[in-house]
């Protein structure tokens, strides 16, 4: 299990990471989202013992990563899928990992036809791998010591379409076998189809966090017209809450058959009403990171 605690990481004034705290079981891929400068990558390096919490936790299975003996045993890290030797071969990378890790050398081939590396692929040097090979050489060395956690930062970059597809399957049998994900990605409609719950960080606190069923149900009502101000004023003077909506719509804090009484009392033109959370993950991150950051900058 990966514990987050209380996590606060600040670089002289600025606080890159404030209080943050979640927990990704067995069994379970976490979704770790948030834009650009959230705060996402550092809260992974503390994880990894890559850097230092001016104050709080980060454990994997009750203990500091830097505390585990043999860590690649345990946890297997993608932070950077650019961070490899470009003069070694794919092989020569995975078969030095393997010595150190003290895993059988036999487990190297079995990782590179997992990753689809096997043949010529294993036997170029990673600097004429393209982004894509390199996350999968990335994602073999993170596998290869067995470990029972996965902590994925961006892995997809650089995947083709059928190379997303297959990465969704490697995460998702993991996860399935008993295993731990925890996987920052910008490719929102990847994390909604793997993962079982989701973590929302923006301006580095946590806006939300929680079941991806459980998030994306129950979002309000979508009220879309003509007249998007006409809208605004019937649903203010009704003191019902909105907020912007995909497009041009907008989403009322409210049931659908007040949102309607409101609109047809003040004689707004509606084309659309409808119980909001069809409008999926892309439209819950777009809402929370937007509110999170302005609740920052205030």
């Amino acid at each position: 299990m990966i514990s987050i605690e209380h996590l606060t990481k600040r670089y002289g004034t600025h606080t890159a990471v404030d209080d943050v705290s979640f927990t990704c079981q067995p069994g379970t891929v976490t979704g770790f989202l948030g834009p650009n400068g959230a705060g996402k990558s550092t809260t992974l390096r503390a994880l990894c013992g890559f850097t230092t919490p001016t104050s709080g936790m980060a454990t994997v299975a009750g203990r500091r990563y830097r505390d585990l003996p043999n860590a690649g045993r345990r946890v297997g890290v993608l932070l950077d899928a650019g961070a490899q030797h470009s003069g070694r071969t794919g092989r020569e990378v995975l078969a030095l990992a393997s010595s150190i890790l003290g895993v059988p050398e036999e487990r190297v081939d079995e990782l590179l036809s997992t990753v689809g590396l096997a043949g010529r692929p294993a036997g170029k040097r990673v600097g004429q791998y393209s982004l894509g090979m390199r996350q999968r050489l990335g994602l073999a060395a993170a596998l290869l010591g067995d470990p029972q956690v996965l902590v994925l930062d961006e892995p997809a970059n650089g995947l083709d379409p059928d190379g997303i597809f297959w990465m969704r399957g490697l995460l998702r049998g993991f996860a399935d076998r008993g295993g731990t994900v925890l996987l920052s990605s910008h490719l929102l409609r990847e994390v909604e189809a793997v993962a079982d719950q989701l973590v929302v960080i923006a301006g580095g606190r946590i806006v939300a966090q929680g079941g991806q069923q459980e998030l994306l149900a129950g979002r309000g009502t979508l009220v879309r017209g003509p007249d998007r101000s006409a809208l605004e004023r019937a649903l203010a003077t009704a003191r019902i809450t909105v907020r912007p909506g995909a497009g041009d719509g907008l989403v009322a804090d409210a049931p659908v058959d007040a949102v309607g009484r409101a609109v047809a009392a003040a004689g707004a033109v509606v084309t659309e009403l409808r119980p909001g959370g069809g409008e999926g993950l892309e439209e819950l991150f777009r809402t929370l990171t937007s509110a999170g950051t302005a609740e920052v900058a205030a």
